[in-house]
């Protein structure tokens, strides 16, 4: 089964073509990263604008790159929520009048559950029942994926996204948006121990995430060290920025596997392309014996192959829309 996917969530515009969840046939994607640069970060009417003037020209490609024609398409998938709702209305109404043109079924895609099911485009695809950590921009769940359509949270963030939390560290250090990839490439550079920074507890339960606290202090000691003229090292703020954040992350998904008895972890969205989370989550799975699946690099960011992986599960569980589809800025994956 070919399934044309198409995701405008938040500033990339993609589209893919994947078959049976497992091989994606293209997967084509158009960032908007260097405009929103310019203001720090993400303007939701910009994205708005730009999806809707490079739609066509991302389908048509995703399409050329998987030698498919429009009519050997068996059905269209679209992330529908979570997200900026005038990013997501852009590629809901695509899609919707792409089947509808059709004649084909319309499968709507809650993004978190595309982000998941990036781990089944990898050479070793990874099965339900298994522990997932979604971290990214606009997340951060430690999820139970009991099968490709059942899902259960059993941590979140009860403030900021992890990947937020890189991107204001980012922002405060100087370095450009999105602020993930730079704090990455200084942390390499510095001294992860330079820096003591908070463990911040989460009010709401023992497997939620609580990034706030930590975001603040690294303001606060730059903002210091600028009031009274020291100049602080970059490179070993962004390494133990990211070894705090990385612990943080890590040390609550293990927990939460030997708690609820998962010994298959996988990793996804954004934040899992970060060198130490990969790293420290590599290593304490195999000090506990646990199996790990984490996407390539070029599935974790936004993409619509995770998708169109996901819709070919949502298909056969019978989760089609009709012409009603809508978009949602903060729907639950449970929901």
């Amino acid at each position: 089964m070919k399934i044309l996917a198409i995701e405008t969530s938040c500033d990339e515009t993609a589209a893919a073509v994947v078959e049976n969840s497992r091989r994606a046939l293209s997967n084509v994607v158009a960032s908007q990263a260097e405009e929103h640069g310019k203001f720090g970060g993400v303007v939701p009417e910009i994205a708005s604008r730009r999806h809707s003037e490079n739609i066509l020209a991302v389908v048509k490609k995703a399409l050329l790159d998987a030698e498919c024609a429009l009519d050997s398409i068996d059905a269209f998938a679209v992330t529908y929520a979570p997200g900026l709702v005038g990013a997501l209305l852009v590629g809901v109404s695509f899609a919707k009048g792409l089947a509808m043109a059709a004649g084909k079924p319309l499968i709507p895609v809650h993004h978190i559950a595309g982000h998941i099911a990036a781990n089944y485009l990898t050479e070793n695809p990874i099965k339900p029942p298994f522990l997932c950590l979604v971290a990214s921009g606009g997340h951060s769940h430690i999820i139970e994926v009991s099968d490709y359509t059942s899902f259960n949270i059993i941590g979140r963030t009860s403030d900021d996204a992890a990947g937020e939390s890189f991107d204001k560290t980012a922002r405060v250090l100087g370095f450009p948006y999105p602020g993930g990839v730079h704090v990455d490439k200084a942390a390499q550079l510095g001294d992860p121990t330079a820096f003591k920074l908070p463990y911040p507890k989460s009010p709401t339960g023992e497997y939620d995430f609580s990034f706030s606290g930590l975001k603040t202090a690294v303001v606060n000691i730059v903002h210091n060290a600028e009031q009274k003229g020291v100049e602080i090292n970059k490179n070993d703020m962004a390494a133990s920025f990211q070894k705090t954040i990385s612990e943080i992350l890590v040390s609550k998904t293990i927990s939460a596997a030997k708690a609820f008895g998962f010994t298959s972890i996988a990793a996804a969205g954004g934040v899992a392309a970060n060198s130490s989370v990969r790293r420290l989550l590599s290593e304490e799975c195999e000090k506990n014996g646990f199996s790990l699946h984490i996407p390539p690099i070029t599935l974790c960011g936004d993409n619509a192959a995770m998708v169109g992986a996901q819709a070919y599960h949502d298909y056969i569980s019978g989760k089609i829309a009709d012409e009603s589809l809508n978009a949602s800025a903060t729907l639950g994956i449970n929901k």
